[in-house]
């Protein structure tokens, strides 16, 4: 249970959760928040106020947050900046506005007499695979590669199906971008990206923006016209029942997902799609836990992908890693891993095998606790004589980091030079 704990407070703890929904179609193109559905009852006589909007954002990236309570006597905003307490008017509506935010995506919580409660006029949300929720605010400039712009956009498609290989039902998202011609006649590439633990499926589309990033680079002929899945990455049968036993049983979760991945979501989209059925026409891309089954899964097999993307990577995952290793947490060291279980863990792994990618992509926040350990495999990588894309960028282990390193590498993949 330590175990558990430790990794778990190392991937999730100080996260900087953020969401929109994944209908980025309707989404206002400035990125700013879409009007709010009803909070309070509708108007009328000794019927309370008319529909409260919460959030609201304005020009200047500063967010208002209302709420319908008249028999409240305290409530403040959490998640957004810090605490920011509300006043509330002579029609029971409690409101305040914070400073100036950087562009991101913020989740909150409403905080009512000692409750904490999502904003019931928001439909953005950010759920968690173990049954978590909480409200989202989608503060973005225009210059964002993330906000929905005025772009031919993708469609995301919701998927389901009966694992044999893990022994559940499932899910997966499929992006296809504009234009997306279902006939055959052009084939596509696909990306595999994956999301890091305590995500559902839809993480990368909800909190990620990863279809408005692929929309916008495609629009700007700066990345490949490509079909984007997000799978839901454990292998561990109804994760979210059975959270608890996600760490300490790697070979499980690793192991057996990225045999569903290979024999069971691979075929189905091969199958279902006009996509390219060969190694040149996939990648495998993923943060945190998914950078780790990026490696674990790709590097073992390099026949099946060309290009590999691991970002903010929880090697603090894969088998004996992680027991005995400190850190994670506030307050504790961060964590470090022997790098002997990367010859472990990719015993047939050498620079002949690493000639045949054509992309390998290692990233890491500077000031993300896992920084340590992805230098440590890079210099294994080093030591075996392996190139590598090596990037760090300001940032800890965050959304705002992952949106970057997705601008930075769609436009790699696929390309003909």
């Amino acid at each position: 249970m330590k175990t558990v704990l430790l990794v778990f407070s190392l991937l999730l703890f100080g996260m900087a959760w953020s969401t929109e929904s994944a209908q980025q179609n309707n989404a206002p193109p400035n990125g700013s928040a879409p009007a709010a559905a009803p909070a309070g009852r509708a108007g009328g006589r000794g019927r309370g106020p008319g529909p409260v909007k919460s959030p609201e954002v304005s020009s200047d990236l500063r967010a208002t947050f209302r709420l319908y309570a008249p028999n409240a006597q305290e409530v403040a905003v959490t998640g957004v900046g810090g605490r920011l307490t509300l006043t509330k008017d002579d029609k029971g509506i409690w409101s305040g506005t914070t400073d100036v935010l950087k562009p991101d995506i913020y989740t909150y919580m409403f905080n009512v007499d000692g409750a904490s409660v999502p904003d019931p006029s928001n439909l953005d949300r950010k759920t968690g695979v173990a049954g978590s929720f909480q409200s989202a605010v989608i503060v973005g400039g225009p210059d964002e590669s993330w906000v929905t712009k005025d772009v031919p956009h993708g469609s995301v498609i919701h998927q389901f199906f009966h694992s044999n290989v893990i022994g559940d039902n499932r899910d997966f998202y499929v992006y296809t971008p504009p234009n997306f011609d279902p006939s055959g006649k052009t084939k596509y590439p696909v990306l595999y990206l994956l999301h890091g633990l305590g995500d559902d499926a839809d993480a990368w589309t909800t909190i990620g923006r990863a279809n408005a990033i692929l929309d916008n680079l495609i629009a700007e002929g700066k990345a490949k016209p490509m079909i984007m899945v997000n799978t839901l990455g454990y292998g561990i049968a109804n994760p979210g029942e059975h959270f608890n036993e996600i760490v300490p049983n790697p070979n499980d979760n690793l192991g057996k997902f990225g045999q569903s991945l290979l024999t069971e979501v691979i075929p189905m989209v091969d199958k279902d799609y006009p996509t390219i059925k060969n190694r040149d026409g996939r990648a495998l891309a993923g943060l945190s836990m998914g950078g780790a089954e990026t490696f674990y899964i790709g590097l073992n097999h390099i026949d099946e992908f060309a290009y590999l993307a691991g970002m903010s990577n929880a090697f603090v995952m894969y088998p004996g890693a992680s027991a005995g290793t400190p850190g994670g947490g506030r307050g504790q060291a961060p964590p470090k891993i022997d790098p002997a279980i990367f010859a472990q863990v990719f015993p047939e792994f050498n620079a002949k095998e690493a000639a045949k990618l054509k992309l390998l992509y290692v990233a890491c926040g500077t000031d993300d606790s896992l920084l340590g350990v992805n230098r440590t495999f890079k210099d294994w990588l080093k030591q075996k004589g392996i190139s590598y894309k090596d990037v760090e960028t300001p940032g800890a282990h965050t959304w705002s980091v992952w949106r970057g390193d997705l601008t930075q590498v769609a436009p790699m993949l696929f390309q003909s030079s």
